[in-house]
């Protein structure tokens, strides 16, 4: 007898889950336990920056984070940096939780939903986050090793953009999801493709971009940030204003 298709919650890590990048909170702490000097993290936080910034749109800048985002790791042994990665964990990633969004996805798991991370970050440290936090399971961007040790080189393409939207519905054929009644949250308009893969889409501590879209289509939005009330009294008021634009021009907001 065939089983009933499973429903499941997909969160974004950074910004969604957390406050800040978990790849630059594995990056802050390997580099205070001397693994590297101030001139590679400094490498390191420059192709972050400048990957946040641009983004999809310049596919340099992507390159050049998609090298950052395992070569730091490279030369390493794989054990040695799960264990750090635990110290991480507590050190950096659990206070900067956004626990509105963490209630969130335990109501999932409360209702029998799969609850999965999907992030751009090591595959290894995303894991690591979504066990420590009771969570289904994790997507991420997966670093080659061999016998054991880092190389410093990925396997397949960093876990950004519609790539996303690829792996999760990878996932849904493998156990049996069922993506029309499934939910996907994120921060960010990168995330778009994600959040049209699945019927339930909505909006954790957006930029602004992804706001307008969120209105524009009506998603919840849910905004976890100190900011907040003024971001509530005039934000919604200029997203408006560009949703209606978006209405008027709707190919400007597809996503790409």
């Amino acid at each position: 007898m065939l089983q009933s298709p499973k429903r499941a919650a997909f969160f974004d890590v950074d910004n969604t889950i957390t406050r800040g990048s978990t790849l630059f909170f594995l990056g802050r702490g390997m580099y205070q336990r001397g693994f590297f000097s101030k001139k590679d993290i400094s490498a390191f936080v420059l192709a972050n920056l400048r990957y946040r910034l641009t983004g999809t749109e310049n596919p340099d800048e992507i390159a050049k984070y998609q090298e950052a985002a395992c070569d730091f790791i490279g030369g390493h042994n794989v054990e040695e940096i799960k264990s750090i990665g635990l110290e991480i964990y507590d050190e950096f990633v659990s206070p900067a939780l956004w626990q509105g969004a963490i209630e969130i996805a335990n109501s999932h798991l409360q209702k029998n939903e799969e609850v999965w991370l999907v992030t751009a970050t090591p595959q290894d440290m995303a894991v690591l986050i979504a066990d420590r936090l009771g969570f289904t399971g994790a997507l991420g961007t997966k670093a080659e090793s061999k016998d054991g040790v880092y190389t410093g080189k990925m396997i397949g393409k960093l876990l950004h953009g519609r790539e996303k939207a690829l792996a999760i519905a990878e996932l849904a054929a493998l156990r049996n999801i069922d993506l029309k009644n499934s939910y996907a949250y994120s921060d960010s308009h990168h995330d778009i493709p994600l959040l049209e893969t699945v019927g339930n889409p909505a909006a954790i501590n957006p930029d602004t971009l992804l706001q307008i879209r969120a209105i524009r289509d009506s998603w919840p939005i849910h905004d976890f940030r100190r900011g907040r009330a003024l971001k509530a009294a005039f934000g919604p008021i200029l997203a408006r204003i560009a949703a209606i634009g978006a209405l008027l021009s709707p190919r400007r907001f597809r996503s790409r």
